[in-house]
């Protein structure tokens, strides 16, 4: 195989109401707009595009392990464990919903949040090599 994938370019985000979930996104985490229709929203942020995509109820892009735990399916990085404590405050600021700072037994450490729709994320402190070289980031 001479091509290989380069990188994650979209993600897919069910979603209840479009206006309101591309406005949470917008206000709470500073996603740009790029398009929005009654059936989807196209946003920028995080260094990727967003689709928030009009989805029957009780949907997510959550899902649970053997175990029964229930998991993200994205994790954001920052830039360090000040950057994390930050983040989460100003999270907690915006009335998001926001889990605790923890260790998980790896490098940094991580708190989950939840956008409108009960989508969960997760936010980890360590940016990844390839990132930090390419954006010059120390």
């Amino acid at each position: 195989m001479s091509e290989k994938l380069l990188r994650v370019g979209t993600t897919y985000l069910p979603v209840l109401s479009v206006e309101l979930s591309t406005e949470w996104y917008i206000n709470k985490l500073g996603a740009k707009l790029c398009y929005q229709d009654k059936n989807k929203s196209i946003l920028n942020f995080a260094n990727q595009s967003i689709f928030l995509v009009k989805s029957k109820e009780n949907q997510s892009s959550n899902f649970y392990d053997i175990f029964g735990h229930e998991h993200f399916s994205l994790t954001f990085e920052v830039n360090g464990l000040n950057a994390l404590e930050t983040i989460q405050q100003e999270f907690k600021e915006k009335q998001i919903r926001v889990g605790e700072i923890e260790e998980r037994g790896h490098t940094g450490k991580n708190f989950i949040f939840f956008d409108l729709n009960g989508n969960k994320f997760d936010v980890w402190s360590e940016l990844s090599p390839d990132f930090k070289k390419k954006y010059q980031f120390k």
